[in-house]
């Protein structure tokens, strides 16, 4: 999830508050020239989850960076916040994590890939849909996630009741099916033009030849993929 900017700053201010004694798990690790900066103000996150979600980062942030955006941040803050809600959400180069959902799910740490996505996708505040955005970091986790197998994620299979604009695991498969149906290369494109602040509706025509809406029917239409 991307937080709106007020959000996001209301959270980070929040953390700001909290004192400095408090910081029971805080580390910096740096490797490849990118260095995470762990915070977990609360020692709210188990340990071992915790070390996979460092372990994940790293795993996968350099592969997507020069896949998607080589000038990506290559200094990332993760802050474990216990009040934040929902499970995860990302301002920038930070991402906040909410331990309450990991003491539930240890094993779906690959999160950490779709939100590390956000941080490469740096749209901004660019006029990027948001279930374009959220079905591309959706895409990448599913390209890239190291234990979603275990974590008992996957990407949505398609039903009728489903739109284009879902967003998500929904628009993710979407994604999945289009570079499996002749469109490779496409997400980039996307991913590229949404950074850029060139991104329109008109852009699935000039890349497909199809529009947005002729595409989502012929996904609706044979939604297998091959």
């Amino acid at each position: 999830m991307r937080f709106p900017a007020c959000l996001a700053a209301l959270t980070a201010c929040a953390f700001l508050a909290v004192p400095p004694a408090k910081a029971a798990d805080s580390r910096t690790v740096e490797r490849g020239g990118v260095t995470l900066d762990f915070q977990d103000a609360s020692d709210a996150m188990d340990d071992a989850v915790a070390d996979r979600m460092v372990e994940t980062f790293f795993a996968v942030y350099g592969r997507m960076s020069a896949r998607f955006n080589p000038d990506a941040s290559r200094q990332v803050t993760f802050i474990v916040d216990p009040a934040l809600g929902g499970i995860a959400g990302a301002d920038g180069a930070t991402v906040y994590f909410n331990p309450a959902y990991f003491a539930e799910h240890p094993q779906d740490t690959d999160v950490v890939v779709h939100e590390a996505m956000h941080v490469v996708q740096d749209y901004g505040q660019q006029p990027v849909p948001g279930w374009l955005v959220e079905g591309i970091a959706d895409y990448v986790r599913h390209q890239y996630g190291v234990n979603d197998a275990v974590g008992g994620w996957k990407l949505r299979e398609y039903s009728p009741d489903q739109g284009v604009e879902g967003g998500y695991r929904s628009t993710g498969r979407f994604l999945v099916w289009l570079e499996a149906h002749g469109h490779p290369g496409l997400i980039e494109t996307l991913d590229r033009r949404a950074r850029a602040g060139t991104y329109t509706e008109a852009v699935w025509a000039e890349l497909t030849g199809q529009t947005l809406a002729q595409l989502w029917a012929a996904y609706a239409a044979d939604p297998v993929i091959g």
